[in-house]
């Protein structure tokens, strides 16, 4: 009961992490210290898909899985097997992805526009009361 519980929370871990990636950039709208760990998984993210690199998160869930007698996840990994073909039709798997890619690209240049937009009225501000 505990492995699968672990398989679970792994699982729900990855999710968390990919809704992180796709919305995380609209956190720095309010919080623009925010891109610094967003960049990180976006960067990580972007290794995972080009360079086929290893998600730790799919370890843990296959370990968890195995101990606990059920099968593992196949080898193409988490996306493959809860959203591709299953929340989306897997023909449309690069069009998801690139869309997902634009809106972290809307999300960090709202993020700029904002960050623009918050200086330049401090500037204004500050013209305006005299002070530097």
């Amino acid at each position: 009961m505990a492995y699968r519980l672990l398989a679970d929370a792994a699982m729900l871990l990855h999710v968390g992490f990919l809704c992180y990636v796709a919305l995380g950039g609209f956190l720095v709208w309010r919080w623009p210290h925010a891109i610094w760990p967003h960049l990180a998984v976006c960067a990580y993210s972007l290794g995972i898909i080009d360079f086929q690199w290893q998600c730790p998160l799919t370890g843990v869930e296959n370990w968890a899985r195995e101990q606990a007698g059920l099968q593992g996840l196949p080898p193409s990994g988490f996306i493959d097997h809860y959203l591709t073909g299953v929340v989306y039709p897997e023909r449309y798997l690069v069009e998801v992805q690139f869309a997902v890619g634009a809106v972290v690209a809307l999300s960090w240049l709202g993020a700029l526009y904002l960050v623009v937009r918050r200086r330049r009225t401090a500037r204004e501000r500050d013209e305006e009361t005299g002070s530097r």
